[in-house]
């Protein structure tokens, strides 16, 4: 997903609220750093806040604040919350980054879900009320500890909300939940916030106190009512973080499949954020796609597959594998059980077969690499065939040296290249060889060590 705003609005600044503990996690890592589809918590939320604003976001800081900096770095301005006193105490310390603007949007750092086109049309519809506060509320029976919204006797205004703690067991039934994400008024929030007194149980200064004092004010508090329960999934525990994983994981299987693309169960599919999936591709049960990969048209991958962070053509059919921060051309065949490791490049038309492992190599088009064989820091030309067993001794015990191998070579079963070592075109290697020395064009080497013992002819004469 692109951190740019598809409609940003003017003049308005999100704040992030990340300062917490996050005790019930049960973790030594502040519970936003935890990863939620292979991105931190907090790396969501400032993507939603920026989409929805088209400006940085604010994020306010406390517990665990110097490693939540470095894992966002300049994508956020930060306000420190040295003492977490509530959710109001910490939108306090955001007034220095976040004064003069016109709106000011208040999101959590612990919910990921919220999408950015929801924030828009929360800051629609204050913009259009003239209202001091427009809130995201969820009409839901399984309230996860969300807040009670209160209305007037006709249903219509907010009154104010009542924390789950305080209900009364009437409050109790109300079904309509303040999900925790708020526009306010730029010009009326900062001294507002000012006039929050101290919840006498906790001693902390509670964001949603605000909504009372607008009314106090004369001002309207309107709510932007959704009932997506998944969008307003707050994460507290462990099981919450499993449950916006779900959540998360079905968002983004439907967009592909809207696309064109089959999955065959979604339910044991895990696809990032970032991933490309080209139309009238398969991808079969159990197949995991990392980071920023791309897989083209027409490819069946799965099942079992495993792909970070690689680049995938058209055509290309990958069953039972592992591909990391590799380039795999068009019309190609992996596996299965095989492993492309990073710096691995598979050309159009290849076949790596059952068992093979490739590392910071090239394998030429059309070349054939057969099972049980290791490929590390080769280069091999086109229309090569690799036997069975062969193995590139790429390591000395000091430094890693490579190995060549020219267009249609022929290497055999159980061969064994010696790097540095170059075989080359049109060459052949005996079954068993132990390569230690070039074999220079269209000759054949055989033995241990393997030695030129004939010129082979040229099969284009």
């Amino acid at each position: 997903m692109s951190d740019e705003p598809d409609h940003p609005h003017a003049n308005t600044r999100a704040v992030v609220l990340a300062a917490g503990m996050g005790t019930r996690m049960k973790s030594k890592r502040p519970k936003i750093l935890h990863s939620l589809a292979g991105r931190p918590l907090i790396d969501h939320c400032i993507t939603i806040a920026t989409r929805a604003t088209g400006t940085t976001p604010v994020v306010v800081i406390g517990h665990g604040a110097e490693p939540v900096r470095a894992a966002v770095g300049e994508r956020a301005i930060f306000a420190l919350q040295a003492e977490q006193l509530g959710t109001g105490h910490a939108v306090m310390h955001a007034e220095a980054c976040a004064a003069g603007a016109t709106q000011i949007v208040v999101t959590y750092g612990d919910m990921p879900l919220l999408r950015p086109e929801t924030l828009r049309r929360l800051m629609d519809l204050r913009e259009r009320s003239g209202a001091a506060i427009a809130m995201l509320t969820l009409i839901s029976d399984n309230p996860r500890g969300f807040g009670r919204v209160i209305r007037d006797a006709q249903g219509e205004r907010v009154l104010a909300v009542v924390e789950e703690v305080s209900c009364t067991p009437a409050q109790l039934a109300i079904r309509e939940l303040n999900v925790g994400a708020y526009c306010f008024d730029g010009a009326w929030v900062w001294d507002a916030l000012k006039r929050i007194r101290p919840n006498p149980q906790k001693g902390e200064y509670f964001l949603t106190d605000l909504i009372e004092i607008a009314v106090a004010d004369g001002r309207e508090v309107r709510a932007l009512t959704t009932d997506d329960r998944d969008e307003c999934i707050g994460i507290n525990t462990r099981v919450d973080l499993a449950d916006a994983e779900r959540a998360l994981r079905r968002r983004i299987t439907r967009q592909h499949m809207l696309n064109g693309v089959t999955i065959a169960d979604p339910e044991t599919t895990y696809i990032e954020e970032g991933v490309e999936i080209g139309a009238d591709t398969v991808i079969l049960p159990n197949t995991h796609l990392v980071g920023r990969t791309r897989i083209g048209s027409d490819c069946q991958i799965g099942p079992n597959s495993y792909i970070v962070e690689s680049q995938i053509g058209d055509r290309v059919q990958i069953v039972q594998s592992m591909i990391e921060h590799s380039r795999v051309e068009d019309d190609v065949h992996i596996g299965p059980f095989s492993h492309l490791r990073p710096g691995a490049h598979v050309g159009a038309g290849a076949h790596v077969g059952n068992f093979a492992e490739i590392k910071n190599s090239t394998l030429g088009a059309g070349s054939h690499m057969g099972h049980f064989s290791y490929l590390g820091d080769a280069t091999v030309g086109e229309h090569v065939n690799i036997g069975a067993g062969t193995i590139t001794c790429n390591f000395d015990g000091v430094k890693k040296n490579r190995t060549v191998i020219g267009d249609h070579a022929f290497i055999g079963s159980d061969t064994m290249l010696v790097a540095p070592v170059t075989v080359g075109e049109r060459a052949r290697t005996g079954a068993g060889a132990v390569v230690t020395k070039d074999v220079p064009d269209a000759t054949l080497a055989v033995g241990v060590p393997a030695r030129v013992i004939r010129k082979l002819g040229d099969p284009k004469a």
